[in-house]
């Protein structure tokens, strides 16, 4: 029997499998797993470190690179292995602001809450300026204030009435929200974005840029999609080295854009003053993916991924977007390579820059090591990734056929309440086994839906098996998503913690068990032809 020799920890799995029924369940190292992210957890003071040492991250800007370094060095510090910066793009220039000050002059003296948005220029000092109400909804609209907007600061619009708030800004779902999201709505295809409506703001939005620094404005103001004063900002201008960024362009809290509207309404002079410090970046033009591991061991050549993105927007610090995610991977991580326990397969985290521009360093991932496509067409090449028609046939790479699962994490701070399935069914009874465990901490919904917006879809739609988690929204949706408040103090531990043990869970089950996980079937047009090889290359 010499032959048959068997390691210790396959035993141990074998007798978890019998125990267990079909689908191995390890509930020997399920229980390690949350006595170490409940007792021993980590994942607060990585968050603290990114959110308030770091702070936000832009892709591209200093801080998003003191961020790779830091998850670089700190993933290394926990043991894991071949922990590096790999790079993609180029994305572009990079853009950072040191300063906002916004104050309105006359008729009275009042600060105003405004913050500028990304990859516009700054004033250069502070700057005064008369406020003038305009409609730039069309190339024809510029036409029409030809000539008169010198020195000018422009409202974009006319105000809005504020809605208030009829719904709690924290919310958890409740289980009538889980039973329907288990409902698979069974209907034609979804209609997808107005290409052609987007692509139409595209183009006015550089004719834009360019007609306001010929017409010597001052900036342009734009009002918060919140209210409250939080204020929702983004991108603007142009990351492309060389092109024109336009003119300063802020967006301001409704309330303080609401006050100088209608004083510009009852024909009341406004002026106001603006001072923005703000940064271009074009010593690097690439970005980049931070990426670890914890080899596996007889399948190490087979691998399971988890990440999140790691980039965020400027105004907050980029807590519940997405510094939970990448804090909860690097934690699930952490716990495992803690534990100490010998997965079968490669378990490799992926840290993804930027995500909040299209999922662009996930996508450049994908095509690099599991499943490339075609160039664009030369005609929409300098267009995002977004708005090109058709991105071709999928190239496989060898990699693809060893890449056994990824999971993802971004929806906030809030606790994991089960799987987005993606339509693929065929993993449904398997995670079914695996999220027992954790029955009690609220994760028991399974749905076959698919969810968007986020970095598993650039392996899902490659025909990977590629999974986003559901979570309680909490804050999410009514005050953190890409404002100024999406700072630490909107960060649940406790959920964190929970997030932890099932990720950390869920991809040790991945690389342990005997087959990858099943896939869905990609279409048929999906895959490129396979060439034959010549009589020459045989």
């Amino acid at each position: 029997m010499k032959n048959l020799r068997v390691l210790p920890w396959v035993l141990l799995w074998l007798v978890a499998a019998s125990a267990a029924g079909e689908e191995p369940v390890d509930l020997k190292v399920v229980s390690r797993i949350r006595t170490e992210s409940f007792q021993n957890s980590k994942v607060m003071d990585t968050l603290s470190h990114l959110c308030e040492a770091i702070g936000a991250r832009l892709t591209g800007s200093p801080n998003m690179k003191k961020a790779n370094e830091w998850t670089r060095d700190q993933l290394a510090g926990w043991g894991l292995q071949n922990a590096h910066l790999e790079s993609w793009g180029p994305f572009g220039r990079g853009w950072s602001f040191d300063r906002v000050s916004v104050d309105l002059v006359l008729p009275t003296f009042g600060p105003l809450i405004a913050i500028p948005k990304a990859w516009t220029p700054g004033t250069q000092g502070a700057v005064h300026g008369k406020a003038l109400l305009v409609k730039l909804d069309s190339e024809a609209d510029l036409e029409k204030y030809r000539g008169q907007l010198a020195g000018k600061i422009l409202f974009m619009g006319e105000g809005r009435e504020l809605a208030g708030q009829d719904k709690p800004l924290l919310n958890r779902l409740a289980a009538s929200d889980l039973e329907s999201l288990m409902e698979f709505p069974v209907s034609t295809r979804r209609p997808g974005p107005d290409r052609e409506a987007a692509l139409k703001r595209f183009k006015l939005q550089k004719a834009l840029r360019s007609f306001l620094v010929q017409e010597k404005a001052v900036a342009i103001v734009e009002a918060s999609e919140r209210d409250s004063g939080v204020v929702r900002v983004a991108g603007g201008g142009s990351r492309e080295k060389g092109e024109d960024p336009g003119v300063t362009a802020l967006v301001m809290a409704a309330e303080h854009f609401n006050r100088v509207t209608r004083l510009l309404k009852k024909n009341v002079d406004v002026e106001l003053q603006i001072d923005v410090s703000a940064r271009f970046h074009d010593d690097d033009l690439m970005a980049y993916n931070t990426i670890a591991e914890i080899p596996g061991i007889d399948r190490r050549g087979e691998v399971v991924m988890l990440g999140a993105h790691l980039d965020s927007w400027h105004s907050g610090c980029g807590a519940t977007d997405n510094g939970a995610g990448s804090a909860v991977t690097m934690e699930a991580v952490r716990i495992l390579q803690a534990l100490d326990v010998k997965p079968r397969r490669t378990i490799r985290i992926g840290l993804w820059t930027g995500e909040e521009q299209g999922l662009l360093g996930s996508r450049a991932y994908v095509n690099q090591h599991l499943a490339s496509r075609p160039e664009p067409d030369p005609s929409e090449k300098d267009l995002p990734s977004f708005l090109r028609r058709d991105e071709g046939p999928i190239t496989l790479k060898p990699e693809h056929a060893k890449l056994a699962a990824y999971f993802n994490l971004d929806n906030g701070s809030g606790k994991i309440r089960g799987v987005y399935l993606q339509g693929n069914s065929a993993v449904h009874p398997i995670f079914k086994t695996w999220l027992e465990p954790f029955a009690d901490l609220g994760a028991k919904t399974l749905t076959l839906r698919d969810t968007g917006g986020t970095d598993h879809l650039s392996f899902d739609t490659v025909g990977l098996a590629g999974f986003q988690f559901i979570q309680d929204p909490l804050e999410y949706g009514t005050l953190t998503h890409h404002t100024n408040i999406d700072v630490y103090d909107h960060l649940h531990a406790p959920d964190l913690m929970q997030a932890s043990a099932i990720m950390a869970s869920f991809v040790y089950h991945a690389a342990m068990r005997d087959e990858m996980l099943p896939r869905k079937v990609l279409p048929k047009g999906k895959l490129a032809p396979v060439a034959t090889p010549t009589a020459a290359a045989k």
